[in-house]
C-alpha cells in the first residue's frame, strides 16, 4: 500500500475501477456539433482519491455527467471508451446503467438541497435506495438509513429521519447526501464540488467525513473542484483539465510542489498564500479566458493564454502527452516545459501615507436585536411572549481611510446584519456607527440624504441579482454617475463610462452590452465599476470572489485593490474564506453569534494568541501550499440558534478549549493581548499565548 496524504491508498499495480480512454463528448445543437472534451483519458485506481481541476468551461462537470452516462438528448460521446470494473459504459444498455447507477457507482452534488425531494423525510429518501437496488424491506432499509446518519457524524440521527430537508442545516443535507451517495457502498463516489457554498468549518468537517468513509469503505473518489486547497487535502492524484484535455497529471506532491505545465503554475500564482499579503506578494490572474468549445486553437488549447507560447511549435499540430523522465506518474501536455522556467513573482508594496491612518467609519457597541413574538394559542391568551433576538451584540471595530477591514464568521454569526444596518436597510437597537462625525446607526436608507447614500455602497457575491438584464452595462454604470452628480451632462457621462470600464479593464464597448452577454468574472469587474462610479468613501464588499474561478478571483482581488488606491476608498471585506482574507485585509475583526470574539491588524490575528474559535477557523482554512504545516482543530455540534444563544460565552458550546462552568454561564470580559488586538475570552491571555500556531513553515525534507 502505498501512503498519500495521510491516506492510505491502493497502489499502481492494482487494477483500475475507472478507465477512460480517448472520451470524445459533444453537444448537438441547431447550429452544429459541439466538441465539449474532444480528448480525454485518465484512470483512478480502487480505493484511490483521485482530483479533477481546471476553470469553468473545461469540461470537468461534463467528464463527471459522461461517467454516469447523464448528458441529456443532445449531448453524446462519439468517440473513446469508459471503463468502470472492466465493462464499457458506452455499450450498456438503460436497464444495465439503471442497476449501476447509485449501486456501484454515485455521486455527490456541488448544491445538496437540489438532490434532495423537498416533499419527502430525509429517511424516507435514504430508504429508497437499497430498496431500489437490494429489494430490501422497510425495516431493514430504516436500520441502515440510520447507521449511515451515525457514520457521516449526523447529530441525533433518529429526529433527522422524520424530518424534511428544510428543517435542516446546508452541511447536514451534504452529510445526508453523501450518507445516502455511500447507502449500497459503490466503487466510485463522483464528488463535484461538494464543499464550495459551505462554511469553512463545516467543509472541513465534510472534507474529513469523505476521508474517513473512504478509508471504511474502501470506495475509489472522483474528486472535481476548482479549489487547490480542498484537492491537497483529501487526493492523493490529481490530473489538471484544460479546455477538454488533460494538460498535466501527478501526485499530490508532484503537482503542488513541482508544477510544470504554464496552466498549472499559473492556477498557483492565482491562489492567496497564507504566508504572505498584498504587500509581499502579487497575485498573477491567468490572462484571458478558456476557449469555447467551437473555437478551440490549433496546437496547444492554452496557447492564446500561455506567455511561453512559441510561434510555428506551440500552435501547430496535436501536442503529445509524455510522462517525466524518472517519474511513473508525472505526466504533461506541453512542448516547452523542459526548457522554460516558472517564477512566482514577488513585490514590495509602498506604506500607506498618514492619511490613511485617519478614522472613517467608528462602530462604538452596535447592537441590533429583532422582536420574536410566541403566536401560540397558549402565549397569546397571556397577553402574547416577546423575546429579543440578538442578531449583533456590542459590535465594535474602526475602519480606517484606505484600508480593508475583513468580517469573518460561519453563516448565522452576523455579518450581512451588520451590512444591512450600515447602509440603512436596517437599524439599529443601541449603539452607534459614526461616519465622519455622523451618526448614521439609526438612519433608514430612504431618509438618507444623496451624499449620505453615495458613501456607501456595495458589492455582492452575485452580480446577476444587481443587474437589470434588461438595462446596458453602460446604463448600469451611467444611473449611479448620474443619481451622485459626478456628472450630469450625456458625453460627460459616456466618457465617464468609459473611463470605468477601463479602470476595471474591460473594453469601452461593453458599454454597450447588456449582462447576459458578459461571463460571471466580467460581471462581477461591471459590479466593482458601479460600486466606485460614485467615488464612495465606503465599499462593503458581501462575497464578492466567493463563486468564481481562482484566476477571475485573482483579477477581481487584484482589481478591488488598484481601484481603493486609485479613490482612497475604505474597504469592509466580508467573507468566510481566510485565505483571501489574510491576503488583502489589514485588520480582521472575527464575528460569531452576533458578537465580536476578536479584533485586531491582520497579522496579530493569524499569530498566537488566538480566541479558540479564530483558532478553529485559521485550521479548517483549506490550504495549497506544501510548505506550510497546519494543525487540525475541529469544531463539533452545529451553531446554537441566535433565539436561543448559550447564557455565558456565545462559543462554549463548541469550544475545544472550554475550561469550566463559567463558560456556560458567565459573558467572557474583553481582553487588550495587544495594542489594536482584543479577544473576548475567559481564558487568561497569558495562556492564550501558549497556544501552538496553527500555520508553521516546513521544509521540503518535513
Amino acid at each position: 500500500m502505498a501512503q498519500g496524504n495521510g491516506v492510505a491508498t491502493t497502489g499502481a499495480g492494482d487494477a483500475p475501477v475507472l478507465q477512460i480512454e480517448n472520451l470524445g463528448i459533444s453537444y448537438f445543437i441547431r447550429a452544429g456539433e459541439i466538441p465539449a472534451v474532444p480528448n480525454f483519458s485518465l484512470t483512478v485506481r480502487r480505493g484511490e482519491s483521485y482530483g479533477l481541476v481546471g476553470e469553468s468551461g473545461c469540461g470537468k462537470s461534463t467528464v463527471a455527467m459522461a461517467i454516469m452516462r447523464y448528458l441529456g438528448t443532445a449531448g453524446r460521446i462519439v468517440r473513446g471508451r469508459i471503463l468502470f470494473e472492466g465493462r464499457d459504459m458506452t455499450t450498456l444498455s438503460e436497464d444495465e446503467l439503471r442497476k449501476i447507477r447509485g449501486s456501484r457507482i454515485a455521486m455527490v452534488y456541488q448544491e445538496p438541497f437540489s438532490a434532495l425531494n423537498p416533499c419527502m423525510t430525509v429517511g424516507r429518501q435514504l430508504m429508497e435506495v437499497p430498496m431500489v437496488h437490494e429489494g430490501v424491506n422497510d425495516a431493514e432499509a430504516y436500520e441502515r438509513s440510520l447507521k449511515i446518519l451515525r457514520d457521516v457524524n449526523m447529530p441525533d440521527p433518529g429526529t433527522v429521519m422524520s424530518r424534511y430537508p428544510h428543517q435542516i442545516s446546508g452541511g447536514q443535507q451534504q452529510r445526508v447526501v453523501i450518507g445516502m451517495a455511500m447507502l449500497t457502498n459503490p466503487s466510485l463516489l463522483l464528488l463535484d464540488e461538494p464543499t464550495t457554498a459551505l462554511d469553512v468549518t463545516i467543509e472541513a468537517a465534510v472534507l474529513d467525513l469523505i476521508a474517513e468513509l473512504r478509508q471504511r469503505y474502501g470506495t475509489a473518489l472522483l474528486y472535481i473542484s476548482h479549489n487547490l486547497g480542498v484537492i491537497r487535502k483529501v487526493c492523493d492524484r490529481v490530473g489538471v483539465m484544460y479546455s477538454g484535455e488533460l494538460v498535466e497529471e501527478g501526485t499530490i506532491d508532484e503537482i503542488f510542489s513541482r508544477p510544470r505545465h504554464p496552466y498549472t503554475f499559473g492556477l498557483f500564482n492565482c491562489i492567496p498564500t497564507i504566508g504572505a499579503d498584498k504587500r509581499a506578494r502579487s497575485l498573477i490572474p491567468i490572462p484571458g479566458q478558456v476557449s469555447l468549445p467551437h473555437q478551440r486553437p490549433p496546437g496547444c488549447v492554452f496557447a492564446p493564454r500561455c506567455d511561453h507560447a512559441k510561434p510555428g511549435l506551440c500552435d501547430v499540430g496535436a501536442v503529445p502527452y509524455e510522462r517525466l523522465p524518472g517519474s511513473e506518474s508525472h505526466g504533461i501536455r506541453c512542448r516547452r516545459w523542459s526548457e522554460i522556467e516558472l517564477k512566482t513573482q514577488t513585490r514590495t508594496r509602498a506604506p500607506e501615507s498618514a492619511e490613511a491612518a485617519l478614522p472613517v467609519l467608528e462602530v462604538r457597541d452596535m447592537s441590533k436585536f429583532y422582536e420574536l413574538r410566541d403566536s401560540s394559542i397558549r402565549a397569546m391568551l397571556m397577553g402574547g411572549v416577546r423575546r429579543n433576538v440578538k442578531a449583533n451584540e456590542l459590535i465594535s471595530f474602526d475602519a480606517l481611510k484606505a484600508r480593508t477591514v475583513a468580517i469573518v464568521g460561519e453563516s448565522g454569526c452576523g455579518k450581512s446584519t451588520f451590512a444591512k444596518v450600515l447602509t440603512g436597510l436596517e437599524q439599529a437597537t443601541a449603539g452607534e456607527i459614526m461616519l465622519n462625525g455622523k451618526n448614521i446607526a439609526i438612519i433608514p436608507v430612504e431618509k438618507r440624504q444623496t451624499e449620505l447614500i453615495r458613501a456607501l455602497q456595495m458589492v455582492f457575491q452575485n452580480p446577476d441579482g444587481t443587474l437589470n438584464p434588461s438595462h446596458t452595462v453602460g446604463s448600469a454604470i451611467g444611473r449611479v454617475i448620474r443619481k451622485f452628480g459626478i456628472e450630469t451632462e450625456g458625453p460627460k457621462v459616456r466618457a465617464r463610462v468609459a473611463e470605468m470600464l477601463d479602470i476595471v479593464r474591460l473594453p469601452a464597448a461593453f458599454a454597450g452590452r447588456k449582462p447576459r452577454q458578459l461571463s460571471g468574472g466580467q460581471k462581477q469587474r461591471i459590479a466593482v465599476a458601479r460600486a466606485f462610479a460614485g467615488r464612495p468613501e465606503i465599499v462593503i464588499a458581501d462575497e464578492p470572489v466567493s463563486a468564481l474561478d481562482v484566476s477571475v478571483q485573482a483579477a477581481v482581488i487584484n482589481l478591488l485593490m488598484e481601484v481603493q488606491e486609485r479613490y482612497g476608498t475604505t474597504l469592509l471585506f466580508i467573507s468566510h474564506d481566510l485565505g483571501v482574507v489574510r491576503y488583502l485585509a489589514d485588520h480582521i475583526v472575527v464575528m460569531y453569534l452576533g458578537q465580536v470574539m476578536e479584533a485586531g491588524p491582520a497579522a496579530a490575528v493569524f499569530q498566537p494568541p488566538y480566541h479558540p474559535y479564530t483558532e478553529a477557523l485559521l485550521s479548517a482554512v483549506p490550504i495549497a501550499d506544501p510548505t506550510i504545516k497546519q494543525q487540525r482543530v475541529r469544531l463539533t455540534g452545529e451553531l446554537p440558534s441566535i433565539i436561543d444563544p448559550p447564557k455565558g460565552c456565545r462559543f462554549c458550546t463548541r469550544c475545544p478549549r472550554r475550561i469550566g462552568s463559567i463558560c456556560d454561564s458567565t459573558p467572557p470580559p474583553e481582553q487588550d493581548v495587544a495594542p489594536g488586538h482584543r479577544i473576548r475570552c475567559h481564558i487568561p491571555a497569558a495562556e492564550l499565548r501558549l497556544i501552538p500556531p496553527v500555520f508553521t513553515q516546513v521544509t521540503a525534507a518535513e
